[in-house]
């Protein structure tokens, strides 16, 4: 395994992380443990969750994912070994259930925090994360923001300080947003600066061959303050696998179970995978390996997030961090790049 630091921090971690958001649905308790076991055992010491885990979100699995996290700590007691990330949801009139009102008050982030800990069944949370925005704007699968007349009044100096209070307390250590824009990475790195508040160690997005719009504004804002890319989605929901080349159904597959991911089974995407896949075998690699190699070789990338419903996927991709793409690949790869540009956004 190969590890670096979360940025700003002394926190060591895996350049892979652990995501367990199909613990609880596709994946059953015991399943979820030999997960972590197999990853603990293969050097992972970064596990990503949430609360609305398990996905898809529904009322009646909601905090199903963090509660066999919690199980397995209580198991194993390599509680204080492991990393830990998690986040609170943000605004989603489906979300109901969750509180009273999901938002980013203080009020809420108190109560998300504290059920988290107690499903998990730790003191503390080494990295948590604000799952998206509070404002509306361009996540989840818009390329491009959309002026929209909303009620949300900026905010963003209050939540830090909601957090500073919270890391006094020692029940988180350092934060991160997810799904965030440029707009917004940067009024958090400037209220911190401003009121010498905490500072955003890292952002959760989608990153893969098939999307890297992250490199359009993010990437440079990575670079110049030091906030590292936590990259998710890497595998494209299992489109970069390669395994719907065959022509098989894959009905238990998650591009088939979440139809709403159709950004992931759009023709380009199709056609886009096809031409990374041919590249990968002209290299002598499988399409998993180029996939995720070319995200550990992309310098504001702190650590890829892979998910896995069974072991033989999971030690598949965790052996990939051994895998270094050469400048000819690389070249290849912006050829299709270039032709299909962020076909699954």
């Amino acid at each position: 395994m190969k590890y670096t630091t979360l940025p700003n921090t002394d926190v060591k971690v895996s350049k892979i992380c652990l995501g367990t958001m199909t613990f609880g649905q596709q994946n059953t308790e015991a399943e979820g443990h030999s997960q972590l076991d197999f990853s603990f055992e293969k050097g992972i010491n970064f596990i990503d969750t949430a609360e609305m885990y398990s996905v898809p979100a529904r009322q009646e699995t909601y905090g199903s994912t963090e509660e066999i996290i919690g199980t397995w700590f209580k198991k194993s007691g390599k509680r204080d070994e492991v990393v830990l990330a998690s986040k609170i949801a943000g605004p989603n009139p489906l979300f109901t259930y969750m509180r009273d009102k999901n938002d980013f008050s203080p009020a809420s982030i108190k109560f998300a925090l504290d059920q988290s800990l107690k499903r998990l069944q730790t003191d503390y949370i080494d990295l948590y994360q604000l799952h998206w925005p509070e404002r509306k704007t361009n996540t989840f699968g818009q390329r491009g923001f959309k002026i929209i007349e909303e009620g949300w009044e900026d905010n963003i100096q209050q939540v830090l300080e909601t957090l500073q209070g919270f890391i006094q307390e020692g029940k988180i250590k350092n934060i991160g947003v997810s799904n965030e824009t440029p707009w917004g990475m940067m009024r958090f790195l400037e209220e911190s600066k401003k009121h010498n508040l905490p500072r955003i160690s890292t952002i959760q997005n989608p990153y893969s061959v098939v999307n890297r719009s992250f490199e359009v504004g993010m990437s440079e804002i990575c670079y110049r303050e030091n906030v590292g890319l936590l990259a998710y989605s890497p595998m494209a929901f299992g489109v970069l696998s390669g395994k719907f080349l065959t022509g098989e159904s894959h009905p238990n597959a998650r591009i088939n179970l979440f139809p709403q991911f159709a950004r992931y089974n759009s023709e380009n995407t199709r056609e886009a995978t096809r031409l990374y896949n041919e590249i990968a075998k002209d290299f002598g690699l499988t399409l998993t390996e180029l996939a995720l190699a070319f995200i550990e070789k992309q310098p504001f990338v702190t650590s890829t997030i892979i998910g896995a419903t069974n072991l033989q996927q999971l030690e598949q991709n965790i052996n990939t961090i051994n895998v270094s793409l050469s400048e000819e690949i690389m070249v290849e790869v912006e050829k299709v790049q270039n032709a299909f540009p962020n076909p699954a956004p």
